[in-house]
């Protein structure tokens, strides 16, 4: 589905991706891992377009968007769940959602706002309750929940998160991670960057470890859990309980 061939990427000089080479393939929830500035965020705005790539290839459903804009990214069947969730704020939720389906308003003209509406409502019903409340006024598990769906209302085939569990009680992050299972058993794919380790390991087909812009390790998730390198330098010591906690 998604192929990174040599990707490179970064900020006016400061060159943060270094021939970044990656896959996710159709149904799977791949995560990527690494400390704070090891470019995950750098890599996921790349994709969707945010960020423009200097080198290296992003071949989605064999089509090269690598210089493509955002919006025909989005068009192309991939989202961004963007870190920090950025909500519009002082707009109603159901208006968040129309917003997101703003891509396949354009592309169909079958689309049905409604039925659209309804299929989120039924994977988020707190937000068919608050429909008419600002967005701004929901808690940070809620407005996490508006920007997933704001994306999914895209009609996506792959969707990347960043960071969603960030700020989040625990339970409401143990929500957030069985939402993510609930969509890959619905079709979808998921590029996950989650700094909890832990949690998204245990929940993920495979994983890329990031240092500084440069891909060290990568395999099925069960082994990077298991491997003894990762647990040292991100996943603590009591990875056995901490899995056990994330069994969802």
């Amino acid at each position: 589905m998604l192929k990174i061939r040599n990707l490179e990427s970064g900020y006016g000089k400061l060159r943060v991706l270094k021939k970044i080479s990656m896959h996710v393939d159709a149904g799977e929830i791949v995560t990527l891992i690494g400390a704070n500035g090891a470019g995950k965020t750098t890599l996921l705005s790349t994709i969707a377009g945010l960020s423009r790539a200097s080198g290296g290839d992003i071949v989605l459903f064999d089509q090269n968007l690598k210089s493509s804009a955002p919006q025909e990214i989005v068009k192309a069947g991939c989202s961004l769940v963007p870190e920090g969730r950025q909500v519009f704020a002082t707009m109603r939720v159901e208006d968040n959602l129309i917003l997101g389906g703003y891509v396949q308003y354009q592309r169909s003209k079958g689309y049905c706002q409604s039925a659209e509406l309804a299929a989120i409502y039924d994977i988020f019903p707190v937000l068919k309750e608050r429909r008419d409340q600002l967005a701004g006024t929901l808690s940070g598990g809620e407005q996490q929940m508006l920007a997933m769906g704001r994306a999914l209302m895209a009609g996506p085939k792959l969707i990347m998160m960043d960071e969603p569990s960030t700020g989040l009680a625990p339970l409401i992050v143990r929500d957030i991670f069985q939402i993510i299972l609930h969509l890959r058993e619905a079709g979808n794919t998921v590029l996950l960057v989650e700094q909890n380790a832990k949690s998204a390991l245990a929940i993920a087909d495979r994983g890329y470890v990031l240092e500084t812009g440069k891909i060290i390790l990568q395999g099925p998730a069960a082994d990077l859990l298991g491997n003894t390198d990762v647990q040292r330098a991100y996943l603590g010591r009591d990875v056995d309980a901490a899995t056990a906690t994330c069994d969802i």
